[in-house]
């Protein structure tokens, strides 16, 4: 059995020996040459005119294109055309590329880059939420508004009510391998481009459009990136872009990357928020009403916004039950970067939202905020069906069906977390530590502890319907190996060999018989990018199709050749039996092949029942749910604000993990990535729009230092009610808001400073720690 195997993952020796090839890693062709951007150095105005002469004369340089050399589409947007590769005469951002420098080598180029002299007529800067309020710069035509129930009515007859805002930071990727691409130019003006990017088929559409040609004149290859984490899903457009360009131009295969000061300067955060809350509830604790206002800066261009935002309302409920809520949007435009994807899409943002008023509320009631939570928890599925006792493929279960509806009128069918956090409090000893902490804090005067726990209820699928497909392409060779392909994009959260684990389960063979291929538009059309956490969920499916595609037709050569059925062929350990006879796999492949049966095939997945209206806010636009659980103890210095995360227990639902080994990873580094986002990583704009953070030495990323002492992860190891691969579930997203019970349990530690509610903002960084100490002590 290869599925359900804690196997490492495919490319770990070579990426702890160095020899995995990224981008900048493949050999080049003699002649290659190099790119870079110039980009503006004001944050909003007009191009009065621009000075190129000592770019081009600049040593090495071959070429300097603007917008005005560009021979087809100017536009490296993912969805509006609002994205010009080079500016047209409007300046939108600090950092917004103005022309392209080609040149011999990556220095020259960009050296180059930064002898232009441009004249600019200087407008003021909309820069933060308020400016946008003020001017009232927004995308779309007003705020988007989803409600259930009578709002007004529920919080005016509440017998308690709280108010208040929170602010959360956006976040730097920083994935370890930055933004890069490769372009080759083919015969008949064809382009192959190599790309580190989550979305290949968008490169190739973007390509094709840019060069004026059909997509089948463009190929886009990728066999992996050094992370991703949603940075690569549209901003490694512009790369694709101007190398396919310039290579077009000169007929010399191009390339660039962008070094890290350049990456962070031109690409696009986490959608930074502020959301105000007024919310309703009883002397219990449980919520009657609440009134969410969320209020996101979106940048100067649309990019990703829309569903951005659109998936911060649809988890803007996470794991509780709301009997009346409303929920406004607001989607600002500003002279800043332009926010695109980042692991959790939006949905960590509505998440925190909801965490605070589950604190505020046990603040206003002097109870522990774990009840708080439990009181308010989706009710749970029949315990006595369980998730079913089907197949874990193709099988059925029958979870009993709730009354219990989200926001945007989903019924919630397979809530697990009661049982969850029992657990998890009891595996952690939360009841016992969290009177030892009120002991520690009351006999201490400069550090304090705290304790919280978060949960999460994640909602896997792609909002946009028509995304959520896969293809795939399946060879078995007659010495009876295996070659696969698919639409989805390693990045280092192990893809590629979950869905290779599936393969090899399919054909009853050992994995090492699979070979995993690259990515690559030519073998696998139309694909969605890999995000959204489908990656195993669509693409396993995929591959799975077209391998029963293959052994049925297998079964179907050798049941005919040995007088059987068809279904007394099995294929298990390496061995194919027909009956009461037993033969290799590759003498089963060898047969079909002298009996002139195609053994190969290409399969295609589209996740069922899915139906959406984001307009009304009603529908069913998620497939399952994936639910799991954290417990995080931190403590402050009361003195400097500084703080340390001292242990994390968490419990993670990743159904029948195909692979626990790599699932623990994705979690372990979702807590902490999480985590950093809400307490040291913090984007800082001056007055005139410039970023300050722009590299390491000025934005903190959690280091291995920062990681808990104790650090204690286990899987809820229970099948899928949904009908997904072999009964998983996604883990790339859902354990990165588990990052919240840090934020929480910051907060907790900041309370018990004095009475008054802290109002912790986010990121937590010792400067704003230290502020909410001073505000709970007033």
């Amino acid at each position: 059995m290869s599925v359900a195997k804690p196997l490492p993952h495919d490319a770990a020796a070579l990426h702890v020996t160095g020899a995995a090839r990224y981008i900048d890693d493949i050999p080049t062709p003699a002649g290659t040459l190099h790119l870079a951007f110039g980009t503006a150095q004001i944050a909003c105005g007009t191009i009065r005119a621009m000075n190129l002469e000592k770019v081009r004369s600049a040593p090495g340089v071959v070429a300097v294109l603007t917008a005005d050399d560009l021979p087809f589409a100017n536009d490296v947007s993912p969805s509006a055309h609002d994205e010009p590769l080079l500016a047209t005469g409007q300046v939108h951002y600090f950092g917004q590329p103005l022309f392209l420098v080609v040149a011999h080598s990556h220095l020259a180029a960009r050296k180059a880059a930064t002898l232009a002299s441009v004249d600019y007529a200087e407008d003021t800067p909309i820069l933060t939420i308020d400016d946008a309020i003020a001017a009232d710069s927004r995308f779309e035509d007003g705020p988007r508004v989803w409600t259930k129930g009578d709002v007004d009515s529920a919080l005016n007859t509440s017998p308690h009510r709280v108010r208040g805002t929170i602010n959360m930071g956006g976040q730097e990727h920083f994935y370890l391998e930055g933004q890069a691409a490769l372009a080759l130019p083919q015969e008949g003006g064809d382009m192959v481009v190599h790309s580190s990017t989550q979305h290949p088929t968008e490169i190739q559409h973007k390509v094709a459009e840019a060069l004026g040609l059909p997509m089948h004149g463009v190929r886009c290859e990728v066999r992996r990136m050094g992370g991703g984490f949603g940075g690569k899903e549209s901003q490694g457009n512009a790369l694709a872009v101007g190398c396919a360009v310039a290579a077009r131009l000169t007929g010399k295969p191009c390339k660039m990357r962008y070094d890290r000061d350049d990456d962070m300067m031109i690409t696009g955060k986490r959608h930074d928020f502020r959301i105000a809350y007024d919310a309703g509830f009883d002397g219990e604790g449980r919520l009657t009403g609440v009134d969410f206002t969320q209020m996101t800066r979106c940048g100067w261009a649309l990019d990703l916004s829309i569903p951005v935002a659109d998936r911060a309302m649809l988890h803007a409920d996470n794991a509780y039950h709301l009997p009346a809520a409303r929920i406004t949007s607001h989607r600002f435009k500003t002279n800043t970067q332009s926010a695109t994807a980042f692991r959790g899409f939006g949905g960590p943002q509505g998440v925190l939202g909801i965490e605070r008023v589950m604190d505020h509320i046990a603040a206003e009631l002097g109870l522990d905020p774990v009840i708080v939570r439990q009181r308010n928890y989706y009710a749970a599925m029949d315990a006595a069906k369980g998730p079913g006792t089907g197949k874990r493929f193709g099988g059925e279960h029958s979870p009993k069906p709730t009354t219990q509806t989200t926001p945007y009128h989903m019924p919630v069918k397979d809530f697990i977390l009661h049982e969850m956090t029992e657990a998890l409090l009891t595996s952690s000893n939360y009841h016992a530590r969290r009177a030892a902490i009120a002991e520690w804090n009351a006999g201490q005067e400069v550090l304090k502890k705290g304790i919280a726990l978060s949960p999460v209820k994640f909602g896997i699928s792609f909002t946009l319907t028509h995304l959520n497909q896969a293809g795939a392409l399946v060879h078995v060779y007659q010495d009876g190996s295996v070659h696969m392909n698919h639409g989805g994009t390693e990045m280092g959260q192990g893809l590629f060999q979950k869905v290779a684990q599936v393969a090899a389960h399919r054909f009853g063979i050992d994995v090492a018989a699979v070979k995993i291929t690259a990515t690559d538009t030519g073998k696998v059309p139309n694909t969605s990018a890999t995000a959204a956490s489908s990656g195993t969920d669509l693409n396993g499916m995929a591959v799975a199709n077209a391998c029963d595609i293959i052994r049925e037709r297998i079964a179907n050569c050798l049941a005919e050749l040995h007088q059987t059925q068809a279904e007394n062929v099995r294929f298990e350990d390496g061995q194919v039996f027909v009956g009461d006879r037993q033969m290799t796999f590759t003498e089963a492949a060898q047969t079909a092949y002298l009996n002139r049966v195609s053994l190969s095939a290409t399969g295609f997945y589209k996740t069922p029942d899915l139906a959406w209206d984001r307009i009304k806010g009603t529908g069913t636009p998620f497939f399952y749910f994936a639910q799991g659980a954290a417990v995080t103890e931190v403590v402050i210095d009361t003195l400097t604000g500084e703080n340390r995360i001292l242990r994390t227990d968490i419990l993670h639902d990743a159904g029948a993990s195909l692979n626990p080994a790599l699932d623990i990873g994705q979690v372990e580094g979702g807590y902490v990535q999480g985590a950093g986002w809400l307490t040291t990583e913090e984007l800082v704009w001056d007055e005139k729009g410039r970023l300050r953070t722009h590299a390491p030495a000025t934005y903190k990323i959690p280091a291995c230092s920062d990681r808990p002492d104790i650090f204690n992860i286990a899987l809820w190891d229970q099948p899928n009610p949904a009908q997904t691969i072999y009964r998983s579930k996604a883990v790339g997203e859902p354990p990165f808001m588990l990052g919240t019970s840090a934020f929480l349990a910051l907060s907790d530690a900041v309370a018990a400073c004095g009475s008054a509610f802290p109002d912790l903002q986010a990121p937590a960084t010792a400067e704003e720690v230290l502020r909410a100490v001073k505000r709970a002590r007033t």
